[in-house]
């Protein structure tokens, strides 16, 4: 299974069936914070709703298709972050990520972000990534802009969450723009 480490304090590795109860506990602790973004809180009721998750992650794993790891930090799980899937034609896939709200402010989900970034250009070959957040999450849209990214539109009206509909802001960054960052670093 992937495993990645961040640094000193942090690692990824793919959810699996032995995270549910901590992956729970956590988007429950959180579920205020989070859920002012994205709809998933509202859909978790329990732990075998986030086994359910995890199990439908596996198996997009194992269909190639893209998955989501939870992030680490000093030994508790700090949020999760994933590939919304994978379009293997076009080299193109979507990073996705949530945060629990105690472990926002110290830079793990830019790290973690950048690590998996590394990952789908090295390792998976892919030509581009996407980030797309909400036009008024400043926090989430901070990332791809901290990481290089370049803004490539927004899609009005693209979700209805607590009844009202959000706007949407695309970021991407290709292999190529990638690869001169790092040869400059």
């Amino acid at each position: 299974m992937y495993k990645a480490i961040v640094n000193d304090d942090t690692y990824i590795s793919i959810l699996e069936d032995r995270h549910a109860n901590e992956l729970y506990h956590l988007i429950d602790s959180s579920r205020e914070s989070i859920r002012q973004w994205l709809q998933f809180p509202d859909l978790t009721h329990k732990v075998e709703d986030t086994r359910a998750f995890i199990s439908r992650s596996l198996k997009r794993f194992a269909n190639n298709d893209g998955y989501w790891a939870g992030i680490w930090y000093k030994e508790q799980i700090a949020g999760s972050i994933g590939f919304l899937g994978i379009d293997w034609e076009a080299g193109r896939t979507e990073i996705g990520y949530w945060l629990g709200s105690s472990f926002e402010g110290k830079g793990l989900m830019t790290s973690a972000c950048s690590t998996f970034v590394a990952h789908a250009f090295r390792d998976l070959r892919l030509r581009k990534v996407e980030i797309g957040a909400a036009v008024g999450n400043i926090r989430s849209r901070a990332i791809p802009e901290r990481l290089g990214f370049t803004q490539e539109g927004i899609i009005r009206n693209y979700e209805r969450l607590h009844d009202q509909y959000l706007d949407r802001v695309i970021y991407g960054l290709t292999q190529q723009e990638w690869l001169d960052q790092q040869a400059m670093s």
